[in-house]
């Protein structure tokens, strides 16, 4: 069954999320990152070129050749795409065909908006009878 981790209380979810990605990527884990909207994906895109400061993290948009070759791969659906180990969800609803990836990673922000939407889809996940796990993420950003 996929593992659920909810990463809340983000200062900043991209920033988050590339923290989480770079950690992945050290680790030689490979993760596909849905991001629909596509200003949430290039700013995504953005981080990864400058977080870690002294290096870079390897990440490609799924419609690019390499994709199937590049651990990170952003995506904006979740159709035919190179590999189902980790999901990260930078969507505000539970990403389509997410059971089919080893665990998704759940990235929630501060904003009202943003904790509303996380507690529905943790909700969504309960009620399916997933095992969430928690991470505070108040003390590190």
């Amino acid at each position: 069954m996929t593992r659920i981790f909810f990463y809340h209380h983000a200062a900043d979810r991209i920033t988050a999320a590339a923290g989480l990605i770079a950690r992945a990527v050290v680790q030689r884990k490979r993760l596909l990152v849905y991001a629909p909207d596509p200003e949430l994906a290039a700013g995504l895109d953005r981080q990864l070129w400058v977080d870690p400061p002294t290096g870079f993290i390897p990440h490609v948009f799924a419609d690019s050749p390499l994709a199937g070759e590049t651990p990170v791969v952003i995506a904006s659906q979740l159709e035919s795409l190179p590999h189902d180990e980790r999901l990260v969800n930078l969507a505000s609803d539970v990403p389509p065909g997410f059971s089919r990836f080893a665990s998704v990673v759940e990235v929630v922000g501060r904003s009202h908006e943003e904790r509303f939407a996380g507690r529905r889809r943790a909700k969504f996940y309960l009620d399916r009878g997933y095992e969430l796990s928690y991470v505070d993420m108040s003390e590190t950003g």
